[in-house]
């Protein structure tokens, strides 16, 4: 696919800015290298519908960085949740190299795409996991051994942070990007972020730069364990949230 290289890198180093986040050239090749990638392989298997060059910039890579606006992910160990083609955690690991990232995701087919990425990137302390939430946040290897769980997926909070709480240590984070305002799904989801340990710390609210996209960044700490009936087994917590 032809793009206009220079003006997306311009485009990537500008938003990079306002982020305060820096880039030495190899990681700009990773990034270059990441895009690539994802449009040969979306030839094949769906993994996303933007393709253009900037869009992906902008919509995907910028907006996987702004977890920076609520959290440092140095030398953190990190479980992105249902990461699909690796948003955000794959930009996250190029960027702060220190991080320590566990992908998961239940369809086979993208964690294929994931460690593709990862062996061509030569990527260290990244794994790509095939698996359901459900299953994995009961498992000791797993449940409450994560300094930060994100989410980029579309579920409604209540039922996100179900899966994603388990995971994080107590002390740890959760953070969920969200769409537009999240004021009214916040509210509905105080019960359920109560039950599993976490207290909802700060929303920022931002518009990705160069769209007219309003973005929502919401930090729930955790402040007790999980209690061990959580997450509840496959599709409840989407079917009856708590």
């Amino acid at each position: 696919m032809e793009y206009d290289k220079s003006q997306g890198i311009s485009e990537f180093r500008n938003g990079l800015k306002k982020l305060n986040i820096s880039l030495d050239d190899n990681q700009m090749e990773q990034f270059l290298d990441y895009y690539q990638l994802l449009i040969e392989w979306n030839k094949k298997i769906n993994l996303t519908s933007i393709v253009d060059f900037i869009e992906v910039i902008r919509k995907h890579f910028i907006d996987s960085l702004s977890i920076v606006k609520v959290f440092s992910p140095h030398k953190e160990k990190i479980l992105d949740l249902g990461t699909g083609a690796g948003f955000p955690g794959i930009p996250i690991k190029i960027a702060f190299p220190d991080s320590k990232i566990v992908l998961l995701d239940s369809l086979n087919k993208r964690i294929k795409f994931l460690d593709e990425v990862i062996r061509k990137l030569n990527l260290r302390d990244i794994v790509a996991l095939h698996g359901r939430a459900e299953d994995f946040g009961k498992d000791d290897a797993y449940r409450e051994t994560f300094d930060l769980c994100t989410s980029r997926a579309v579920a409604k909070l209540s039922t996100l942070s179900e899966y994603c709480i388990p995971f994080v240590k107590v002390g740890g984070a959760f953070i969920s990007y969200k769409a537009g305002q999240v004021a009214t799904e916040l509210e509905e989801a105080k019960k359920a972020i109560d039950i599993l340990g976490g207290r909802i710390i700060k929303t920022e609210e931002f518009e990705l730069p160069s769209t007219d996209m309003s973005r929502s960044l919401v930090l729930i700490k955790k402040v007790s364990k999980t209690p061990k009936n959580y997450p509840r087994t496959a599709g409840k917590p989407t079917k009856d949230p708590l």
